[in-house]
């Protein structure tokens, strides 16, 4: 099975997911008890203005119409009107959507960056003090939830210090007049990234923890395989054996860990978004939440489940790129 028909088969397997993602939330989320139209008109609205809503809304029919309506509306791109806003709910996500991919990217290539170098040191200098030192910092980072670590930051970096913002993430290619004390295209990329520096560490601090251990122990076995005993005794240098035969090999482990996390991250960048106050996917599905939006919370829902779904696609479909042993389906 090639690449194009094994890439094919797995979006069709991820079809029963979705739907299965999408009735699941729709039952859990009109459980919730109260009132969405009594928290939108108050507690005591007059009776043919709440009448009006249910009946614009489509909250007057029974719950399996509106669930087999819902369906109907995924299948050709409609993700419902979102009762909070009164707009679309998908023109709602792709508003925010970009703010919280942003954060989200930006998290995991600092998580990488600095994960893999400090696995691979790791595992050169094991039971050495720079092993010592890796291990406890990817402890700390695993044993911390990101939305302290954020506090931290900012009580220190931005309270005491005041080198950075606390609030907000202005997008790097927003217009300049959209942006307070920005003349230029420059001056608007500087500002994301001063905004952008602390919710970045926050969200990346636990995904570089858990890249290094995964690293570092892949690392390790990579060291101690027989092709690089005998690269060894071939007498092929330390640093070329790392590079050109351990590495490869020892990341299988690490795009696993990045594939799934890199989905799983935009959960938890619905804590960091609430930290600093920053307008993405993760304040948009609170609000949905507390105000009842039925319509916004599984459309939000919905586009973390496709994230969930791609990132575990691109991880099986990585896999073979970087080892050769690994074949696409029942291919031999």
């Amino acid at each position: 099975m090639g690449l194009l028909r094994y890439t094919l088969w797995r979006l069709a397997q991820a079809i029963p997911v979705l739907i299965g993602i999408i009735t699941i939330t729709f039952f859990l989320a009109n459980q919730i008890p109260g009132d969405p139209v009594e928290i939108m008109l108050g507690p005591s609205p007059a009776q043919e203005q709440v009448e009006a809503i249910r009946a614009r809304y489509g909250l007057d029919r029974p719950a399996y119409q509106r669930f087999l309506t819902y369906l109907a509306g995924v299948a050709t791109g409609d993700l419902g009107q979102s009762i909070y806003y009164d707009r679309p709910v998908l023109e709602m996500i792709l508003l925010r959507l970009p703010v919280t991919l942003y954060l989200t990217v930006s998290a995991f290539i600092f998580a990488i960056v600095t994960a893999i170098p400090l696995g691979v040191i790791s595992a050169k200098r094991r039971n050495k003090p720079a092993d010592h030192v890796s291990r406890i910092v990817s402890l700390i980072g695993v044993s911390t939830p990101s939305f302290w670590i954020g506090l931290m930051l900012i009580i220190v970096f931005a309270f005491y210090l005041g080198w950075f913002p606390a609030r907000g993430l202005p997008l790097p290619w927003a217009s300049p007049a959209d942006i307070r004390g920005a003349e230029t295209q420059l001056q608007v990329v500087r500002t994301s990234l001063y905004h952008l520096a602390m919710p970045m560490v926050a969200l990346g601090t636990l995904q570089m923890a858990q890249i290094t251990r995964i690293e570092r122990s892949s690392m390790v076995e990579s060291l101690q395989g027989e092709y690089v005993k005998l690269a060894r005794a071939y007498g092929v240098s330390e640093s070329k054996i790392v590079r050109k035969h351990a590495f490869q090999v020892a990341q299988l482990p690490v795009i696993t860990i990045v594939g799934l996390g890199l989905s799983t991250a935009l959960g938890g960048a619905v804590l960091t978004e609430t930290v600093f106050e920053i307008q993405g996917m993760g304040r948009l599905i609170i609000t949905a939440i507390n105000n009842q939006d039925y319509e916004l919370i599984m459309g939000t829902t919905f586009m973390f489940g496709v994230a969930f779904v791609i990132g575990v696609i691109i991880t099986d479909v990585a896999y073979a790129y970087i080892d050769p042993r690994v074949a696409y389906g029942d291919e031999s």
